[in-house]
């Protein structure tokens, strides 16, 4: 007999850790800034081993950061969801171009800061996207956007999005507020069971809160940038 192959899939235990299902490889994600501290690329770390199943860390106390170690139970963790499970184009704003639409959930902002472009911000450079070095370069802000505050769209209507295979990074900010450690970017349709069995809208990235202080529960909102949160390995 065959064993059925898992869904790829992250389960939240209520006021614990997010249970991580169908061997998701995962990696150290480093955000590289210049000298004035504007983000400008990514860079991918070290491999985690592979696993079938593992928990990682939502109290943000962990001592085996990403993992967890069971601190929650220790310091009476209060993980209680309050993110819209809507879908984010029933509620995201749109910066309408001439060659192209960026949509934007502002409460999903992570602060990754790759929406800032040498050339302008993403909103801007959509305006004048008639220009194509405006428009790809609006395009790749909106795609190094972990948390999929971002969403680029062809006049058509039709989502410009790289096709990502599904996959965890752990996000380390070495350049932002003196050195933080950010949130858990999900990549390529990961399903996400919430606490009460129900489903959060699959999406192509997402990012997850992993300080513990988010008000967006689970998603970030940038929280782990203002307490200066650095996870313990």
């Amino acid at each position: 007999m065959f064993k059925d192959k898992i869904v790829p899939k992250i389960k939240i235990v209520k006021d614990g850790p997010y249970l991580v299902l169908g061997n998701i490889p995962m990696t150290k994600q480093t955000i590289i800034a210049n000298e004035e501290g504007r983000s400008v690329k990514w860079e991918q770390g070290e491999a985690y081993p592979k696993q079938e199943e593992y928990a990682l860390c939502r109290c943000g106390h962990s001592k085996d950061s990403p993992y967890c170690d069971g601190t929650e139970h220790k310091i009476d963790f209060e993980g209680t969801e309050t993110a819209n499970k809507e879908k984010y184009i029933k509620r995201a704003g749109a910066t309408v171009g001439p060659e192209l639409i960026i949509t934007d959930l502002p409460e999903l902002c992570a602060y990754a800061r790759f929406c800032h472009r040498e050339d302008g911000s993403v909103w801007e450079l959509a305006e004048d996207s008639g220009n194509p070095k405006s428009r790809a370069s609006a395009i790749q802000g909106a795609w190094d956007c972990p948390a999929g505050r971002l969403l680029a769209w062809d006049r058509t209507g039709q989502p410009i999005e790289e096709k990502l295979e599904p996959s965890i990074g752990i996000i380390e900010d070495p350049s932002y507020n003196g050195g933080v450690s950010g949130p858990i970017w999900l990549k390529g349709g990961v399903v996400i069971e919430s606490s009460d069995g129900s489903e959060y809208e699959v999406r192509n990235q997402v990012t997850l809160c992993r300080c513990g202080e988010s008000e967006n529960k689970p998603f970030c909102d940038n929280t782990h940038g203002s307490i200066r949160f650095k996870a313990k390995p």
